[in-house]
């Protein structure tokens, strides 16, 4: 009888605990950009239709937050944010979610983000 309440209990938990992990937000650095990447021959990119690489150990991760190889994405223009190393390389890229993509406004470039104010609690961007 006990055996039967702990896997009912269980059962239940689980269950409540399913849609709130769907619901997860992911969290962006305020050193994020937002661009159009297209992946062409890996380490080879587009990011808003200009020329660049993904530096030696990017991570990209896809619209379910689980990582994706480069190769994988290949000719598709993907919504993204994405930091840059030092040289100018793309280091961490996020592919976006709908969700995500709706979520406006977020800079394209390293001005913008100088020059607007960034929320991290509720992850979003204010233009002056």
């Amino acid at each position: 009888m006990l055996r039967c309440v702990s896997t009912v209990v269980v059962s239940f938990a689980l269950g409540l605990a399913a849609p709130a992990y769907a619901q997860v937000q992911r969290v962006f650095p305020a050193n994020a950009l937002r661009g159009e990447m297209v992946v062409q021959s890996p380490p080879a990119i587009t990011i808003d239709g200009k020329q660049a690489r993904l530096a030696p150990g990017a991570r990209i991760r896809s619209e379910n937050n689980m990582l994706a190889m480069s190769g994988a994405l290949a000719d598709r223009k993907l919504i993204v944010h994405y930091t840059l190393e030092t040289n100018g390389m793309l280091l961490d890229v996020w592919v976006l979610t709908p969700e995500e993509m709706a979520r406006k406004p977020w800079p394209r470039t390293l001005q913008e983000a100088r020059s607007w104010s960034f929320d991290p609690a509720g992850q979003s961007w204010s233009k002056p």
